[in-house]
C-alpha cells in the first residue's frame, strides 16, 4: 500500500474514549528523518492518545555508555552494562520526556556524539532485549484505559506485531537529510545524507530485529507531503481501523 491510499479525513481533536480507540496500538516503523517522531506526536495529540517514542531510550541507553566511558563498539562491554541505567519514558505526545538515573536527557540524547554512537549500541541483543521489556510494559499499561503510537523501526515487527495499525514511513533520502539539517540549524546537507543511508544499512542489516516493514503495514512516502497532511492520513487510517472493530 502506498501514500495514496492512506486517504481520509483529518480526526478532530478527541479522547481515545470518544473514539472507540481504547486499546488501540498505532505501530510506527521507519527510516530515520521520515518524519516519524513529529508525526507520531501529531497523530497521538489530535486522537487522544499517548506517544511513546522508543527511539529516544536507545538514544538514552548510548548517552548513559558514553557518560560512562564504556567503548560502545564493544558489544560485551555494552551489553555487561545496559541493565545498570535506570530508564523513564515519558508517554505525553505534547511534552516527550527521557530520563536516567533521574536525569533529564531528552536535550542531550540528540547531540552529536549520540548520534554516532546510537547504531553500534542499538545492535546489541542484550540492550534490545532489555528495552523490549520496557517497551511491552509501557504498551500493556497504557492500552488498558487508552491507547498509544508507537514509534521505532521493529515495533510492528517484534514489539508489538499485533497491533491494530501499523504503518511503515519513509522518504527520499535527499529529503530526509534536507529535513534533519533545518532541525539542526544548518550544516552540510551532502554528509547528513551520507550519514542517514550509512544509518539505514546498518538498521537493515543488523542480526537482531532489522529494519523491515511488518506484514499487514501500509507504507507511506512523507517525501511530497507536508506534515500536516501526513498526520492527516495517519489519523485518518486509524480511526477507519477503529471502525472496523466496533
Amino acid at each position: 500500500m502506498n501514500a495514496r491510499d492512506l486517504t481520509g479525513p483529518s480526526a478532530p481533536t478527541s479522547s481515545s474514549g470518544s473514539l472507540g480507540l481504547v486499546g488501540m496500538v498505532v505501530a510506527v516503523d521507519g527510516t530515520s528523518g521520515s518524519g516519524k517522531s513529529s508525526t507520531c506526536r501529531g497523530v497521538a495529540d489530535r486522537l487522544g492518545l499517548s506517544y511513546l517514542d522508543t527511539g529516544a531510550m536507545f538514544r538514552a541507553v548510548t548517552w548513559w555508555m558514553l557518560s560512562q566511558g564504556v567503548d560502545v563498539h564493544d558489544a560485551a562491554a555494552v551489553a555487561a552494562r545496559c541493565h545498570e541505567p535506570v530508564l523513564l519514558a515519558g508517554t505525553d505526545p505534547t511534552d516527550s520526556t527521557i530520563s536516567v538515573d533521574g536525569i533529564d536527557v531528552a536535550v542531550q540524547i540528540r547531540s552529536d556524539e549520540v548520534n554516532a554512537a546510537v547504531s553500534p549500541v542499538s545492535t546489541v541483543p542484550e540492550v534490545r532485549t532489555r528495552l523490549l521489556d520496557l517497551q511491552r510494559a509501557i504498551i500493556t499499561e497504557h492500552t488498558t484505559a487508552g491507547g498509544i503510537v508507537v514509534e521505532g523501526r521493529d515495533i510492528g515487527s517484534v514489539v508489538w506485531p499485533q497491533a491494530q495499525v501499523k504503518v511503515y514511513l519513509t522518504a527520499d533520502p535527499a529529503a530526509r537529510a534536507a529535513r534533519r539539517a533545518l532541525e539542526a540549524g544548518g550544516g552540510d546537507v551532502s554528509a547528513t545524507e551520507a550519514s542517514l543511508r550509512e544509518r539505514d544499512r546498518i538498521d537493515s542489516g543488523r542480526a537482531t530485529a532489522p529494519l523491515v516493514m511488518a506484514d499487514g503495514a501500509a507504507q507511506l512516502d512523507t517525501t511530497s507531503y507536508t506534515l500536516d497532511e501526513v498526520i492527516g492520513l495517519l489519523a485518518g487510517l486509524v480511526e477507519s481501523a477503529a471502525q472496523e472493530v466496533r
